[in-house]
């Protein structure tokens, strides 16, 4: 097959919703399909103060926001985004992205896996404050 189509209302959406990972909704659009590989696409949603926790993977990644407005880290850098922001992430970047504005932000990612499930996400340990 030369093309594979799929509408985003028909994959249910995955949760993270913890300490280490953060809270993030994500539907994976591309790559966890028969006949396709070199990407692996799909939405992320993140609800107003939530966030997908600082995290490395060794693939590549580009996000572009959807809708809503953020901030997103990388290498420890952090840049505002809003509807029509692009951001790439180089391969073994440590980088996250927040919600800070006051509705949903919605973004579309990238990364150049055959699967989801072939990406390691290590996610850096946030130290709490025990005082």
């Amino acid at each position: 097959m030369d093309a594979f189509f799929r509408d985003e209302g028909n994959v249910e959406e995955e949760r993270w919703n913890d300490p280490l990972r953060g809270n993030i909704g994500f539907r994976t659009l591309l790559g966890d399909t028969p006949g396709t590989d070199s990407f692996v696409t799909g939405t992320a949603r993140l609800p107003v103060g939530g966030l997908l926790a600082l995290h490395r993977h060794f693939p590549p990644e580009t996000y572009y926001v959807l809708e809503g407005r953020g901030v997103v880290t990388v290498s420890g850098v952090e840049q505002d985004v809003a509807a029509g922001s692009s951001v790439y992430i180089r391969g073994n970047a440590i980088h996250g992205i927040r919600n800070t504005g006051s509705e949903t932000l919605r973004f579309f990612y990238a990364l150049a896996a055959d699967k989801f499930d072939d990406i390691d996400y290590q996610f850096l340990e946030v130290e709490t404050d025990t005082g």
